[in-house]
């Protein structure tokens, strides 16, 4: 499973107030995504804040992951995956082979 930034929103002040992000995984052909945005409330004062010059990629994916259910993410891009590879839905027409 593959978790990255798509791209960070901030306030010039204080710090990032968005961050959208992209969670994928690929098996051989088949491949599933997911993508979504979180919001944050900077707070210069706080333990641990992190100017935003020395923020990392791994840091935001971490406060991402801890916001939403990642769990249930890569749960749904495997079930995209098994679906792709195992449609339970086809197209086409009976007299057209």
């Amino acid at each position: 499973m593959n978790w990255t930034i798509a791209q960070l929103e901030r306030n010039t002040d204080d710090g990032v107030v968005v961050a959208h992000w992209r969670a994928s995984d690929v098996d051989g052909d088949h491949s599933g995504s997911s993508y979504g945005t979180v919001g944050f409330t900077p707070d210069a004062t706080a333990d641990g804040y992190t100017a935003y010059a020395d923020i990392t990629e791994a840091q935001v994916i971490g406060w991402v992951k801890a916001d939403v259910d990642a769990d249930a993410v890569e749960a749904s891009i495997a079930a995209q995956i098994a679906e792709s590879k195992e449609p339970a839905i086809a197209v086409g027409v009976p007299w057209a082979a």
